[in-house]
């Protein structure tokens, strides 16, 4: 079968986990025989703040990793979707697209029946955000791809589609492991900081106990505002930034421990 995938970004995953699912499902599809078709818009917000830290070369370094992964980069205003979706028979629609191109994709789907689109959401924002959701027109959809059944019911529920599966998100296990290491450190967590939203359980359960231990850490992520790296710094733990996703199996195996800190539900 021929695939086509609209998404946010395949070659970056600055402040981007979508993209680490995305690379596994087109590489898995790949692999069982499928032909796939990437598309990410040429000034995405991810790749554009991927480059600005890590330089251009970063955008193509992760096709060692995944070697037969491309993306064909596209501006909307020129997008010539007769084109871009010549012979595909299966559409995938991620929900970090621009309204516009969500409606545009959903009146082609309605002119060519023999057509499946499908609309992938791998967030929360149906739940936390429904006005944002509101603004994408499903009518010509064929069915919501959700990654929770929470998120599957919200869908159905508001009414926004008559069709919603639930497709959880997965680790691609040809390269997501365990990896053995020498290690050179005694704890590493990997991790945004965001929007602040878990900035107490990161002091309680990370920077306390490793400034009471005097324990060897590091932490790797972005959007970290300099009082969050002043907390870091007191407790003796490096700041490395951004870290390519597909170095993570490598950056745990090289240390003792992790810990896992959930971002707080929002009501």
């Amino acid at each position: 079968m021929r695939f086509a995938f609209f998404c946010h970004s395949l070659r970056s995953d600055w402040n981007h986990g979508n993209a680490h699912f995305l690379r596994g499902v087109v590489s898995a599809l790949g692999r069982a025989g499928h032909e796939v078709r990437v598309y990410e818009p040429d000034d995405s917000w991810s790749a554009q703040h991927q480059e600005h830290e890590a330089g251009p070369e970063s955008l193509e370094a992760f096709e060692e990793y995944y070697a037969n992964l491309r993306s064909e980069t596209y501006r909307l205003e020129t997008l010539d979707l007769d084109a871009a979706l010549d012979q595909v028979d299966v559409v995938l629609v991620h929900e970090w697209n621009p309204p516009e191109l969500v409606a545009r994709l959903g009146r082609y789907r309605a002119k060519r029946r023999s057509l499946t689109l499908f609309f992938h959401d791998t967030h929360h924002r149906s739940v936390t955000a429904p006005d944002e959701l509101r603004q994408y027109d499903l009518s010509h959809y064929d069915a919501v791809l959700a990654y929770g059944d929470a998120i599957r019911e919200r869908y159905l529920a508001a009414g926004w589609i008559q069709q919603a599966f639930t497709w959880h998100e997965a680790a691609d296990t040809t390269l997501f492991h365990p990896l053995q290491a020498d290690p050179e450190l005694d704890v590493i967590w990997i991790g945004n900081w965001g929007d602040g939203e878990r900035s107490r359980e990161l002091a309680m359960y990370l920077v306390a106990p490793v400034r009471a231990l005097g324990a060897a850490a590091c932490v790797y992520g972005v959007r970290y505002p300099a009082a969050a790296r002043r907390l870091l710094g007191a407790a003796g733990i490096q700041y490395r930034g951004w870290l390519p996703n597909y170095l993570v199996p490598w950056a745990f195996a090289r240390a003792r421990a992790t810990v896992h800190i959930p971002k707080k539900r929002k009501n």
